[in-house]
């Protein structure tokens, strides 16, 4: 059976290095046989985090976000779904404001707050993680290991991966930044190193496609 992949970009620049990183996941997914559907956080309709409105707790609503907006097809297609390819880059020391307000919808629907059935997600599935960052490879890996922790248990097996270093302008002479940032490294960086990172996505994104992340 075909297996059914979605994708969510959660950042906001198109083509840059999140997006990129997502693209070659989606092919190496496409690549085993999978179908995949891509939503673009910052492209939807209208939208919040958890608005604490419990809905979900209700028993004929269990496991269902009942909020309705922009992410309410995100969340049904994720539901619908046999694994989650979802990426970030990191603002601020943490992922974009679009990743946490999906982050809770999708994860606070499933917690039941009983010690014995924690969690009421009845169909796990594999995610990958991307987050992509300034700063190096394991710079945010307290911050990371929390994320897939919390995924784990309530979405699925969370794999995560890091592009770090990251160059984020075509040309960094334009600006007043080079004092703070070695421009040619980046540069250079961003040649060699970055397209190993998108390899490795991609075979990530072709084991979900397999069903070898689990």
């Amino acid at each position: 059976m075909t297996k059914k992949i979605v994708a969510v970009n959660a950042g906001p620049r198109k083509g840059w290095n999140t997006d990129t990183l997502i693209a070659e996941a989606i092919k190496g997914a496409e690549s085993s046989g999978a179908d995949v559907v891509k939503f673009d956080l910052f492209r939807l309709e209208r939208y919040t985090g958890c608005i604490s409105c419990f809905g979900c707790k209700k028993e004929k609503n269990k496991g269902h976000c009942m909020c309705k907006d922009g992410l309410t097809a995100v969340l049904e297609a994720i539901r619908g779904s046999d694994g989650l390819i979802i990426g970030s880059p990191n603002y601020l020391g943490n992922l974009t404001s679009s990743f946490r307000a999906l982050y809770e919808r999708l994860v606070f629907q499933y917690l039941t707050y009983s010690s014995e059935t924690p969690c009421c997600n009845e169909h796990p599935i594999p995610v990958l993680l991307i987050m992509t960052s300034n700063a190096g490879d394991d710079y945010y890996s307290e911050l990371l290991k929390s994320y897939q922790q919390t995924m784990t248990r309530f979405v699925g097996p969370t794999e995560i991966f890091v592009s770090g270093d990251t160059q984020q302008l075509s040309d960094y002479s334009k600006t007043d930044w080079p004092w703070f940032f070695n421009a040619e490294a980046k540069y250079e960086r961003h040649r060699t190193v970055f397209p190993e990172h998108c390899r490795k996505v991609f075979e990530l994104g072709a084991a979900m496609g397999r069903d070898d992340i689990s």
